[in-house]
This record gives structure tokens, sequence and C-alpha cells, in this order.
């Protein structure tokens, strides 16, 4: 489908399945070669970050532990810059590899605000990984230290991403229309 209605409004298709894959496995193959040999936990952030998530292992050739927490952040269209853990991370960090999974990381206020819960759970390491990054709406200090593409600040559903909850299911990214 080229053009898809959710809700209010419509969207475009902007990135086909194949060219997701080809940018996760291409992502995966940079952790490989930074995590050959060791056990990272990988955290992943739901709702958005769990085809993602779930791709991205698929390519990877170690074993990582893979657990999943939760905030929010989000209000229809836009962030409303208060990040709310809704389901914490729980298994212990202390001194392990974490590789936080993010979907897609646009003002960093979200990683901003879950990187201090972390540190505090006294991780060897902590790198993230996301999808998806939007680098003029960053507001924030923070360094991504895996991402599988940069993309203009559109707002975008699909793969894993929502409008109000809805249109997650869709295998490929749509922007929406002008």
């Amino acid at each position: 489908m080229d053009r898809i209605r959710i809700l209010d409004k419509e969207f475009v298709v902007s990135m086909k399945n194949e060219t997701i894959q080809e940018k996760v496995k291409a992502l995966a193959e940079r952790i490989n070669h930074d995590y050959e040999g060791k056990n990272p936990i990988m955290i992943c952030i739901l709702n958005g970050a769990f085809m993602f998530a779930a791709d991205l292992v698929r390519y990877l050739n170690f074993q990582p532990e893979i657990v999943f927490a939760r905030f929010a952040s989000y209000e229809g269209t836009e962030t409303t810059g208060k990040v709310t853990e809704v389901m914490g991370v729980t298994t212990s960090l202390a001194g392990r590899d974490v590789i936080i999974v993010e979907d897609i990381v646009d003002t960093g206020i979200t990683m901003y605000n879950v990187l201090p819960l972390i540190r505090n759970k006294e991780a060897a390491s902590i790198k993230i990984a996301c999808l998806l990054q939007k680098p003029d709406k960053l507001q924030v200090d923070l360094t991504v230290d895996y991402c599988a593409m940069e993309i203009p600040n559109d707002f975008i559903v699909g793969y894993g991403l929502d409008y109000d909850g809805f249109g997650r299911n869709y295998k490929d990214i749509y922007t929406l229309a002008k």
C-alpha cells in the first residue's frame, strides 16, 4: 500500500520493509563487531521498538539477554516533554553491558531521562541503539551509539511506530501526508 489512513490522518509510504531490513542488518553487523565474545543485556523500549528489536536480534551473532521496559512521552503526534516510567527494568544490570533498543530518537528527552535510571542500576556500560533518529529535532545532549537511519523531522508510523496506538502493524514506514 502506498497510502494509508489512520484515524483522522493520511500517510504515504516513505520506506519499504526491504530497505528497513538492509539498514537493520548493517546496524547488527556493527553491534556484532563491538560485542564479539560478550553477552550484553538488551533493553527493548516498548511499545514502539518491539519490531525493530525482534529483527535486530535475529541478525546478531551472540546471545543477548532481552528485557523490556516502557516509558511514555507522546500524546497524538507530539511529545509532551515529560517522561513517565510505565514498566521499569526489574532485571539486575550490575556489571552488565547494556544496549538500550529504541525505535526513534527525536527530541532525545525519553532517552535522556531513561539513562540515569539505567546508570543507577550499576551497568558496566550503556549504549543506545535506535532504528531512526531525527537529528534536527534533538533538544538534549545525547549520544546515540548505533543508529540505523537518520530521517527528517516528519511524523511517521509503521514498523512498530504509531499514531495514538494505531499503525504499528505495517511492515513499511509511512510519513504523514502534507
